[in-house]
C-alpha cells in the first residue's frame, strides 16, 4: 500500500480506538454517577439512626480529568501537526483583522485628517488689534491688542515680528489681525493681515518732561519710606546704603516671557554670576518692585522669587501702598498704567552706586545679565565722598 494510504488508513483506525475508549470511559463515569447517588438513598420502612451525610457530587468543571488519559494518547506527529495548521492560520487571521481596521478609518468613510500638531511648549493665539507704533529697530510694532481668552487682557504692548517683512506695509491706525506665538523664553508675531484703517490723532511725546537722570532721583521722604519685602519686613531704601543697587519694577501676572520675567531672570542670573565669581564684593543688592500690591502679596511674592532660585541676602521683592509705590516708580521713570487685571509699562533697571548716586539706566527689557554685573562691580567700589 502507497505510504500515503497507510498514514490516512492508520489515522482512520487510531481515530476507531479513540471513540471507543471515550464511550467506555461515559459509561464508566454514568456507573460512578450511580453508585454516588446510592449513598443518600434510604430504606422507606427504616428510620436513619443517625444523620445522613451526602457524599457531594463531584463538580462538573471537573468531569473533564476523567477523559485527560485518553487525550494525552494523541500522537506527538499529530500534535505538531495541529500546531502547524494553527500556525499557517494566525498570520491570515491577524491580516485580515489589520484590515478591518484600516477599512473603518479610511478615507472613504469621510473622516477628517489629523490636525499637525504644535511644537512642545509652544503656545499660539489669533488676536486682532490696532497698530500704535511701529519702532524704528524695523521689528518691533506696538498693539492695542482685544483680549486674549485665558491668556492675557486687552492692552497696549510692543510685540518682536518673527520676519521684519511682517510689519511690511504697516501704517499707524492699521486694525491687524495676526498669530501670537509664545516659548518659555520668548514670543513673536507673525500671519499679520491688514483688517482696515483706523482714523487716529498721532501721540506726540512732551518735550517739557525731565531728563531720565532726573526723573530717577527719588525723594529723600520715600527712600525713607517703610515698604514691605516678600517676608513680611519692613524695607527702606536707606537701609541699604554703602551697597550698590540695582532696582527694577515688575509685577508677577505679566504673561509674556521677554517682559516682566526677563527682567527677573536678569536678576537671577547676575545673582548667580555674583556669588560664583572670584573676589567679588558682598555689598550688593537687587529690588524688584511690584506695581500690582492688590494681587502681589508678600506671599505671592516669595513664591515668585523662590522660582527664580532668590538669595534672600541679596535679593528682595518690595510691596506697599499703591500711592507709595507710584511715587517711587515716577521718581524712577516708570510709567505704569492699569489695563484691566493687567498693566502697560515701560522698562527701567537702575544701578545705584554704594555712594547713594544714579550710575546707569538700562531702558529696556532683553538679556542684561552681563551688563548688570559689570555695572554692579563697579557701583560697589564706589566711595562716598568726605
Amino acid at each position: 500500500m502507497p505510504r500515503a494510504a497507510t498514514g490516512w488508513v492508520s489515522s482512520l483506525s487510531r481515530g476507531d480506538s479513540v471513540k471507543q475508549e471515550i464511550t467506555e470511559t461515559t459509561e464508566a463515569w454514568r456507573r460512578n454517577e450511580s453508585e454516588l447517588s446510592s449513598v443518600t438513598t434510604r430504606s422507606p420502612d427504616r428510620e436513619p439512626r443517625g444523620p445522613v451525610r451526602s457524599c457531594p457530587k463531584r463538580p462538573q468543571k471537573l468531569r473533564f480529568l476523567l477523559f485527560l488519559p485518553v487525550f494525552l494518547r494523541l500522537s506527538r506527529d499529530d500534535a505538531e501537526a495541529h500546531r502547524r495548521k494553527r500556525g499557517k492560520q494566525r498570520p491570515v487571521l491577524i491580516l485580515v483583522f489589520l484590515q478591518g481596521i484600516l477599512a473603518s478609518v479610511s478615507p472613504a468613510r469621510g473622516l477628517p485628517a489629523l490636525a499637525e500638531a504644535p511644537a512642545a511648549g509652544v503656545q499660539t493665539f489669533q488676536v486682532k488689534g490696532e497698530v500704535k507704533e511701529l519702532k524704528a529697530d524695523g521689528k518691533t510694532v506696538v498693539i492695542a491688542h482685544e483680549a486674549i481668552p485665558n491668556f492675557m487682557a486687552a492692552m497696549t504692548m510692543p510685540f518682536k515680528a518673527s520676519e521684519p517683512k511682517e510689519l511690511a506695509g504697516l501704517r499707524v491706525g492699521d486694525w491687524v489681525s495676526f498669530r501670537l506665538r509664545v516659548t518659555e523664553k520668548e514670543s513673536s508675531i507673525d500671519q499679520i493681515t491688514r483688517l482696515g484703517h483706523a482714523v487716529v490723532q498721532e501721540e506726540r511725546t512732551s518735550g517739557a518732561s525731565l531728563s531720565s537722570k532726573k526723573q530717577a532721583e527719588a525723594s529723600e521722604p520715600i527712600r525713607a519710606y517703610p515698604f514691605t519685602n516678600e517676608l513680611g519686613q519692613a524695607v527702606r531704601l536707606n537701609d541699604f546704603k554703602g551697597q550698590a543697587l540695582a532696582i527694577a519694577f515688575f509685577f508677577t501676572r505679566c504673561p509674556l516671557p521677554e517682559f516682566c520675567p526677563r527682567l527677573s531672570k536678569n536678576f537671577a542670573e547676575a545673582q548667580q554670576k555674583l556669588a560664583a565669581a572670584t573676589n567679588a564684593p558682598a555689598n550688593w543688592h537687587f529690588l524688584s518692585v511690584t506695581f500690582d500690591p492688590d494681587f502681589d502679596t508678600p506671599q505671592v511674592l516669595k513664591s515668585y522669587g523662590q522660582l527664580y532660585q532668590y538669595d534672600p541676602r541679596h535679593w528682595s521683592f518690595l510691596t506697599g501702598p499703591a500711592d507709595k509705590l507710584r511715587e517711587l516708580a515716577e521718581g524712577s521713570g516708570v510709567q505704569f498704567e492699569r489695563d484691566g487685571p493687567t498693566f502697560n509699562h515701560n522698562f527701567r533697571t537702575l544701578i545705584i552706586d554704594a555712594a547713594g548716586g544714579l550710575q546707569m539706566i538700562f531702558p529696556t527689557s532683553g538679556d542684561l545679565s552681563d551688563s548688570i554685573v559689570t555695572e554692579i562691580l563697579k557701583a560697589a567700589a564706589v566711595q562716598k565722598a568726605p
